[in-house]
């Protein structure tokens, strides 16, 4: 379903679709109207701008409203009220449905939402949510309408060369940096970290080391290796006639 689709189905509407020419030719003749008799309307009056575009719509839907339209057979207004049930900014925004990663991370339009790892949200892992974006930029990420807090990467976020430039105090801040992080106590990234080299002897490693040095103070046999030539070869006895 699309996303107009899905808007009218929330809202009750039907959709009711041009399925005779007589439908398509109504469509066709406002496109015509909109494409070709408007564009040379506005050439006649000598028009080349938005704002004098703008100006000029009024007088030519009430010129062209005079000449082609009919009355409508019946009258009544037929538009029904909102029902104040509905909340119009849920419905009337683009939704799709993201699968949440392992790592609690939706990607959506180049961005990587990561959900924080608490309350509802720990046992979404590898479920679908579905993400509200509203026409104001809001995004919202919500799973059976309830809403998950997260934080947003943008992939298309990037500073400029000029916004550097531009910053004058780029070079103080960087030099006090520099000398907070000169006055901090210098010590190894990782002391005691688990590298292999770094560990305590331990049982294994005790009983490795010992295998070792006793292979290494254990004497070479002194075993005369004997080439090829060397060894005897004795023909096959030939049979007694």
């Amino acid at each position: 379903m699309t996303q107009f689709g899905r808007a009218l189905s929330e809202l009750n509407i039907e959709i009711l679709c041009a399925n005779t020419s007589q439908a398509k030719g109504r469509v066709e003749r406002a496109h015509h109207t909109l494409q070709d008799r408007l564009v040379k309307e506005l050439r006649l009056a000598g028009i080349s701008t938005i704002d004098a575009a703008n100006a000029f719509l009024p007088s030519f839907i009430a010129h062209y409203n005079g000449r082609f339209a009919k009355p409508a057979a019946r009258d009544k207004d037929f538009h029904r009220s909102v029902d104040p049930r509905q909340d119009l900014d849920q419905i009337l925004c683009w939704r799709e449905q993201r699968q949440v990663s392992h790592q609690l991370v939706v990607n959506y339009s180049r961005m990587k939402l990561t959900l924080k790892p608490e309350g509802l949200a720990v046992r979404l892992r590898g479920k679908m949510v579905e993400i509200y974006d509203f026409p104001d930029g809001r995004l919202e990420v919500r799973w059976k309408g309830r809403s998950l807090p997260y934080s947003a990467f943008d992939k298309l976020q990037r500073v400029s060369h000029a916004a550097i430039v531009e910053n004058k105090r780029l070079g103080e801040i960087l030099a006090w940096i520099k000398e907070q992080q000169d006055r901090q106590p210098r010590f190894n990234r990782v002391p005691d970290g688990p590298r292999r080299s770094s560990q305590k002897p331990g049982i294994l490693k005790n009983r490795a080391l010992q295998i070792t040095e006793a292979a290494k103070s254990r004497p070479k046999s002194s075993r005369r290796k004997r080439r090829r030539c060397d060894m005897v070869v004795s023909a096959a006895p030939s049979p007694a006639h």
